[in-house]
């Protein structure tokens, strides 16, 4: 049997090393040990990596891609599939539930930016006689801020929840098209630290690799091409303009699916939306690669 080296299987695969490593911690993948020391992989560790990074890109938590590895190393076809088809069924349910709730958030911030387009463009100061600050205004979105920025990281795949789920609370979301809109928005960061926040203990690996991470890393640069970028706490925080809303929070859900140590924090500030991005402290580096450093 071929004997791979640590290097060697992430070439073959795909898979950083660092996340190699992180497997072999966490039982997904073992490994021989050479009389020096070295990790020594055999031909069977590459298909065993393409199920795990399949599974994971189906939203599958890391325990229950492990107990699933467990039924494949089997070898009963029929019996995989009766253990994935209820798992897939309910990322199912969670996903649209996701996409339902960005849906209407993208139509509260349209119904914002027509509400905004048609102000009149006063000289005094802003009040509420404009109209901007009325109760119901496209805008009004943006006010839901008070209950707490839109957190991304607050449902992760790793949960097994949706983002509708415990802690969250719907809020008018404005007006569109001449019919309020709710948004569910996630708890924000003075609900999430009565909990467990799942991202301070999420792995720090990443189960994309080669051209899937470049891929990735281009899309991340060209939606935060020439933000304003400042420290924050764990993290930092870009600051762009508030079109690019919707792209931004596409890649937020993406990147949550494969990188859950990663907390996102989305808020709108007029023209503005400022991106907090965090991570543990062993992710900094990863952070930095993907955002840049601060200004």
């Amino acid at each position: 049997m071929t004997s791979m080296r640590i290097s060697q299987l992430a070439e073959r695969s795909g898979v950083p090393a660092t996340t190699l490593r992180f497997y072999e911690s966490a039982g997904l993948l073992s490994a021989d040990r050479t009389p020096a020391g070295y990790r020594m992989h055999g031909e069977d560790a590459v298909d065993r990596l393409a199920f795990i990074g399949a599974a994971k890109h189906l939203g599958l938590a890391l325990e229950e891609i492990g107990e699933l590895v467990g039924v494949w190393e089997a070898g009963a076809c029929r019996d995989v599939k009766a253990d994935l088809r209820p798992r897939i069924s309910a990322r199912l349910a969670e996903a649209e539930a996701r996409a339902a709730e960005l849906a209407a958030f993208t139509d509260s911030l349209r119904g914002a930016l027509a509400h905004l387009d048609a102000l009149p463009d006063r000289a005094g100061r802003c009040d509420p006689e404009c109209g901007f600050l009325a109760p119901g205004a496209g805008a009004r979105s943006v006010s839901a801020q008070a209950a707490g920025p839109v957190s991304a990281s607050a449902a992760g795949p790793d949960t097994g929840q949706g983002p509708g789920s415990s802690g969250s609370a719907p809020v008018s979301g404005g007006a569109y098209g001449g019919q309020p809109v709710d948004v569910v928005l996630s708890p924000g960061r003075r609900a999430a630290g009565e909990g467990t926040e799942r991202w301070r203990s999420a792995p720090v690996a990443c189960s994309l690799g080669g051209d899937g991470l470049r891929e990735r890393t281009a899309r991340w640069r060209e939606a935060v091409a020439g933000a304003t970028r400042a420290a924050v706490p764990e993290g930092l925080r870009l600051t762009l303009p508030v079109d690019r809303v919707t792209r931004v929070a596409e890649l937020t859900a993406a990147e949550q699916e494969c990188c859950p140590f990663f907390d996102f924090r989305l808020h709108l500030d007029g023209p503005h939306l400022h991106l907090e991005v965090r991570a543990p402290a062993d992710g900094g580096a990863l952070l930095t690669d993907l955002f840049g450093p601060t200004d």
